[in-house]
């Protein structure tokens, strides 16, 4: 019995999965605005006695995230090439820098100055990671998700259209945290 995806099960996916990420870009997209408008607009951003957030444990949480979805591309070319125990190993390792990446994350929230609590800066900083680092989750999810499914025999010999899915999940996290990183850690500071 074949696993590949029936063609009315690819049609769903090809058309389904863009307009959720279009969904999902809205949303970001709307968060990035309000917080623009909101630093914009205030007199001082950042509570007192906190010159910034931290940009050394950012950019190499940053450096981490962007190195999965070049791993991730690595993985999906092997799947391809129908290299599947390569595949395995680089689907698995994007997943542990997803975790790591997440990891980094959670320690910067323990370091952070300030908490929810500390005004517009607190609430917006800790929204916008708190929902990224969902996303993140999510995507690592899904990764471990297809993983699984490589385990089993013949389940990727007819196609491979939820990889290529969650791939792109994967790059739209990553490409998300680009514009997060330039809003939250690289904005000059007044």
């Amino acid at each position: 019995m074949s696993t590949a995806p029936d063609r009315k099960e690819s049609d769903n996916l090809s058309f389904g999965f863009p307009v959720f990420l279009a969904s999902e870009s809205v949303v970001f997209l709307s968060f990035f605005v309000t917080y623009t408008l909101l630093r914009l607009n205030a007199p001082q951003w950042f509570p007192p006695g906190v010159r910034g957030l931290d940009l050394p444990r950012a950019a190499v949480n940053t450096v981490i995230l962007l190195s999965s979805s070049a791993v991730i591309v690595l993985a999906e070319r092997a799947l391809h090439r129908g290299q599947l125990n390569l595949f395995r190993r680089l689907w698995l390792l994007t997943a542990t820098l997803g975790i790591i990446f997440l990891c980094g994350q959670v320690a910067e929230w323990r370091a952070m100055p300030f908490g929810l609590d500390a005004g517009t800066a607190g609430a917006t900083f800790y929204l916008l990671t708190g929902f990224h680092g969902l996303h993140v989750l999510t995507g690592v999810g899904l990764i471990l998700y297809f993983y699984r499914r490589s385990l089993r025999p013949h389940n990727f010999d007819g196609g491979h259209s939820g990889v290529g899915a969650a791939a792109l999940f994967w790059h739209f996290v990553d490409g998300i945290w680009v514009i997060l990183f330039l809003l939250l850690y690289l904005w000059p500071i007044r």
